[in-house]
């Protein structure tokens, strides 16, 4: 489910111009076929607009992972509210031209804070001591007909520690994380489809 990187930089997606000094970490295929009609649905899972969500994180290994994250960022203060958003970083939507500048506050993610949403692209961020992260959706035809979400994941390190950190990391994101994260998502997708008109 893995993409190349020309996967999301062949598009003309807004995140380009909005966060052209980040770098573009991965891009998966997302397993959640549909149509047209079937971006908000995308949204809602992500956002948490719909029904209150679990993580998307759920089997044991990489939940301890994640356990492990929380517990070093509490001991060594990576995820203090000075280390975030508005404090050690401007928040994307600083950035926003016009357009794009919509009320988002009715997402309840409590990882990621919306930056925007277009018909057929939503990105939301994340800063703590180690970087600032973009996560970036888009709806893309899927080359038969339908439609499927793409993910792509943008980050910016916060200095030599922060890549230093991104790089350790990297083994345990696509050995522990990233398979269970898919698989999750598809599993919630099937789980929201509409009913099936008579």
């Amino acid at each position: 489910m893995r993409l190349p990187k020309t996967a999301h930089t062949s598009r003309p997606w807004r995140i380009h111009a909005i966060a052209h000094d980040f770098r573009l970490e991965d891009v998966w295929a997302l397993p959640t076929p549909g149509s047209a009609d079937d971006w908000p649905r995308l949204v809602a899972l992500f956002s948490g607009a719909g029904p209150a969500q679990e993580p998307f994180v759920t089997s044991p290994v990489a939940r301890a992972l994640f356990t492990i994250r929380w517990k070093l960022g509490a001991l060594f203060g990576w995820d203090k509210p000075d280390a975030g958003l508005g404090a050690r970083v401007p928040t994307l939507r600083d950035r926003l031209p016009d357009d794009l500048r919509q009320d988002l506050s009715s997402s309840r993610n409590p990882r990621f804070t919306p930056v925007y949403e277009t018909e057929g692209e939503w990105a939301a961020e994340i800063a703590n001591r180690t970087m600032h992260g973009v996560l970036h959706l888009g709806w893309v035809p899927d080359g038969s007909g339908g439609y499927r979400g793409q993910m792509a994941v943008l980050v910016k390190p916060n200095g030599p520690f922060g890549h230093l950190y991104m790089a350790a990391i990297k083994p345990f994101r696509y050995l522990g994380v990233y398979d269970n994260l898919l698989r999750t998502i598809g599993t919630r997708w099937q789980a929201t489809a509409p009913a099936p008109k008579p």
